[in-house]
């Protein structure tokens, strides 16, 4: 098997995104939707700032030296689509007997009458996070975070679990359609 010397990851910076790099590896990318902070620390993968983007560097790597850049490549990258063109998940609530209504009440999605349940269901949203509820079963959670984004759809999905039934008879629920 071939050894590699060096594995180098290039992350280009549109020109309308700067990104700076500080001593102790925060990254901070600002861009026309915002700007997002994030700290690369390792003590074998560095961070290099080329004059038109971020280099991910690991000198004679092992496997999980190379994952570690990797998954370095893939924030960087991700945090410069969030504040270029953000990210965006949509999800339906679907129900056949009992009609849910669901609001955003400050941080938190609230549903109501979920199989005629009197007590609401909570979930959290993250900040950062826009969530709206639209046609009365379409939700939109939109942002700049990957991860925010991502995680708020999850609570919301995840706070009208079925629980005590069947699920393959009973399939009420908020459930994540598509994601851009």
């Amino acid at each position: 098997m071939v050894k590699l010397d060096r594995i180098e990851h290039f992350v280009t910076i549109p020109e309308d995104v700067t990104a700076t790099l500080s001593e102790d590896g925060v990254v901070t990318i600002t861009g026309p939707k915002g700007s997002l902070n994030r700290t690369f620390v390792s003590t074998s993968c560095t961070l290099h700032q080329d004059g038109g983007g971020l280099i991910v560097r690991v000198d004679m790597p092992r496997r999980k030296q190379r994952a570690l850049a990797g998954t370095w490549n893939a924030h960087l990258n991700n945090m410069v689509k969030g504040v270029t063109q953000g990210f965006t998940y949509q999800l339906k609530a679907l129900y056949s007997h009992f009609p849910m209504t669901m609001a955003v009440k400050g941080n938190t999605f609230v549903v109501n009458n979920y199989f005629g349940e009197r007590v609401p269901r909570t979930s959290d949203i993250l900040p950062g996070v826009e969530v709206k509820v639209s046609n009365k079963v379409e939700v939109t959670v939109t942002g700049i975070d990957k991860e925010n984004v991502g995680q708020t759809a999850a609570n919301i999905e995840r706070s009208t679990t079925v629980k005590n039934r069947d699920r393959r008879v009973f399939q009420d629920g908020i459930y994540l359609i598509h994601k851009e």
